[in-house]
């Protein structure tokens, strides 16, 4: 027991804890009892309290906040730092009503970080009133300010807020041109779009007269922007440019699985071994990347193999590595090997399947015109199948010509697609391909009926668009 410790004996301590025990609150005690109230020891006693993953141990750090008789503003700044950002988002929201602490700008940083860390609707609202708070009280001169807001809006998939906060700031650090870059690689719609908008950004860098120099985030995120691009050429210039003044891959393991993973999407498998095995550092990213890329040329015996000497390097996959290998797989069309790969999932390398790894191995079966057995597998799924299985075979069968599964398929989607119309408004999409089925098999009475109850539920189809745009890569 810890008792009438002196008081640098209760923050020496406090200091030497990596990590939350059972002492740590007994020396919160020590420390009330010796009338210890520097905001230093007690900031620490948070960052203790809120690095416990169990969530009544890190309630406490809300106790020692409460401490002070009036609320300490570097305390609140802690609290909101090293919270879940969703306690971090009410915290703010509270005080903030209260009208008690006078917030600084490292306060708007750590709550847009939190905003940032949680995307959804309400955090993107709360983060435009602070945006405007920041705007009213003058707080936006910290250049970390204006850049974690590039970092929340980009985050929110606002990206249009995101470059117009970035073309308006006066200054910028590699950090924020990082922020914006990485904002625009994150993006899924509109994928090349946004790339190659990140890659002119990068371009925008190299010749900015403030003479900020790329890091290895940059390059990551640059590299990503290729693969998304296919643009061999220039990979391998950005690639050369790594080299030259940031860092070899050997060196890097980021920069180095970012060369992995865009040589392979590029097509210069080759290329992407050499990267690999040069590497002097790899982790299960890097391990992921290569495994993948084999097996998107259609090498699943060489991916496999790949996959299995992960463990002499002590390294084991994860359930995100069997999500891109089994992905990879449905593209190149390699059943047995992905097959074989879910069956080893469990038995071999001890990772349960998730929801997406039944997708893949329906979709897998389906794309091969498997369909039996891609509906025999979802009937013996030990998880509920979602509408997303279910869509994938039912686009199997209209590229197969299955035209009785296609209806099984498309009436149980529609059955579902009521049952969720009380939370979510319908979609057009199940309609549409059941419709399409129909359609294949010119039963045309049965398209206008599907048409028909569309039409009666208020479903409106969504138009198709397409953009063609020619640009010249000359700049890089």
């Amino acid at each position: 027991m810890l008792t009438c410790l002196p008081r640098l004996r209760c923050i020496s301590l406090l200091y030497s804890f990596p990590k939350l025990t059972s002492n740590v609150k007994q020396i919160h005690a020590q420390l009330v009892t010796n009338g210890l109230k520097s905001p230093i020891f007690l900031a620490k006693l948070i960052e203790h309290y809120c690095g416990s993953p169990h969530q009544h141990i890190a309630n406490d750090a809300h106790l020692v906040f409460r401490y002070f008789n009036w609320p300490d503003l570097f305390l609140f700044n802690t609290l909101i730092r090293c919270v879940q950002p969703s306690d971090s988002i009410i915290v703010f929201q509270n005080e903030f009503s209260r009208g008690v602490i006078c917030f600084d700008d490292y306060t708007y940083k750590f709550v847009l970080g939190a905003c940032a860390r949680s995307p959804s609707t309400s955090t993107l609202w709360v983060g435009r009133q602070l945006h405007a708070l920041i705007v009213k009280h003058g707080v936006g001169s910290n250049i970390l300010v204006p850049t974690t807001q590039i970092y929340f809006y980009a985050s929110n998939k606002d990206i249009i807020s995101a470059r117009r906060l970035f073309d308006e700031m006066p200054n910028r650090s590699s950090v924020t041109w990082n922020a914006m870059i990485t904002g625009y690689c994150s993006l899924k719609e509109g994928k090349k779009e946004y790339a190659l908008n990140a890659l002119f950004l990068f371009n925008d860098m190299l010749v900015d007269v403030s003479g900020i120099k790329p890091t290895d985030t940059t390059i990551v995120s640059v590299l990503s922007a290729v693969s998304q691009m296919g643009m061999l050429e220039t990979g391998a210039c950005i690639h050369g440019f790594a080299e030259k003044t940031v860092c070899t891959p050997e060196d890097d393991v980021f920069i180095g699985t970012g060369l992995v993973d865009m040589y392979s999407k590029c097509g210069c498998l080759n290329s992407a071994l050499s990267v690999f095995w040069g590497m002097k550092q790899k982790n299960i990213l890097t391990w992921t990347a290569m495994a993948t890329g084999l097996a998107i040329h259609g090498k699943g015996k060489k991916a496999l193999e790949v996959l299995y000497k992960m463990g002499a390097y002590a390294v084991k996959p994860n359930e995100a590595t069997f999500t891109s290998l089994l992905s990879a797989c449905c593209h190149g069309g390699l059943v047995e090997e992905g097959l074989e790969l879910f069956r080893e999932m469990k038995r071999k390398f001890g990772v349960t399947p998730q929801i997406q790894h039944y997708g893949c191995v329906v979709d897998l079966l389906g794309r091969a015109g498997k369909l039996k057995e891609a509906y025999d597998f979802i009937m013996g799924m030990p998880i509920n199948p979602d509408a997303v299985i279910w869509r994938s075979l039912l686009g199997a069968c209209k590229i197969h010509g299955d035209v009785v599964m296609g209806e099984k398929v498309g009436k149980f989607l529609l059955q579902l697609e009521e049952q969720s119309c009380a939370e979510l408004p319908p979609k057009s999409e199940d309609y549409v391909a059941l419709s399409n089925v129909y359609a294949l098999a010119e039963r045309w009475e049965d398209v206008e009926t599907v048409r028909k109850k569309m039409k009666a539920k208020s479903i409106l189809n969504k138009a198709g668009s397409s953009s063609v745009r020619t640009v010249s890569m000359a700049a890089f």
